[in-house]
């Protein structure tokens, strides 16, 4: 565990040392054609920690980049999380600005090199922008993180837009890739089935995406201990965390 971590992000990882399975949250996020929130259900993958200033962690989650989150987190990139520990009756609450890492081979790369570079400049002490002076490998990392999926998991960056009509019903949904597994090195006896699970990894990591939610506040309320607890923790523009205590 790196030191100066924020008190919050040490309670979240003491929780899931416990209760493994406790890494769904909900993450709330604007279209930008609606005033209507959109949430949704998503894994937490790992924190991501500034070496130069681990108190300035960004919460690392995954996506399918042709998903509307995509598009709502680039035009505004105010989002909230809201995740429940039940084993440790623990909730947070995370107002963070949200970040889609696509691949270079995406169109929409570049706006993730313009939202580096603004944050960067804008707000110094951020953790996207302490990682950015780091010259952190977000290329890397977003091949690290789609290694790590399962062969099913993989298989679904390789359907159809999510989302879109389901053209041909259930009959044509049961063509698509069931699984797909990291390629073999390509060589000359390569066989269609290589072949096509080859093409099958490369499609699917190129509509795999990371997200990463810098947060801002974080309400985190213990209601395992009495008299149950909350606190406010608030990142101030040096970028250090201040707590107030509220009632739960």
């Amino acid at each position: 565990m790196a030191k100066n971590v924020p008190r919050w992000q040490t309670a979240i990882n003491n929780a899931l040392e416990k209760y493994q399975q406790a890494v769904v949250f909900q993450l709330a996020s604007i279209d930008a054609t609606s005033p209507i929130p959109s949430v949704r259900s998503l894994i937490f993958r790992s924190f991501v920690n500034p070496s130069s200033n681990p108190s300035l962690p960004l919460i690392l989650t995954t996506t399918d980049v042709r998903s509307p989150k995509t598009t709502q987190i680039i035009a505004n990139p105010h989002v909230h999380i809201a995740w429940w520990i039940e084993g440790t009756q623990e909730q947070f609450r995370v107002a963070g600005l949200g970040t889609i890492i696509p691949s270079p081979k995406d169109h929409l790369h570049k706006q993730f090199l313009h939202s580096t570079t603004s944050s960067a400049a804008s707000s110094p002490n951020t953790g996207m922008a302490a990682l950015s002076r780091e010259n952190f490998d977000w290329e890397a990392k977003r091949k690290e993180v789609f290694k790590t999926m399962s062969a099913h998991m993989k298989a679904s960056w390789c359907r159809p837009t999510p989302g879109s009509p389901l053209t041909g019903g259930e009959v044509e949904a049961k063509k698509w890739p069931e699984r797909v597994d990291e390629p073999k090195p390509e060589g000359p006896d390569e066989s269609e089935e290589e072949k096509e699970n080859r093409r099958n990894w490369d499609t699917a990591l190129r509509n795999f995406a990371l997200v990463l939610v810098d947060p801002i506040e974080v309400d985190y309320v213990e209601l395992g201990v009495l008299p149950n607890k909350r606190t406010k923790f608030t990142r101030s523009a040096q970028g250090v965390w201040k707590e107030q205590a509220l009632v739960p």
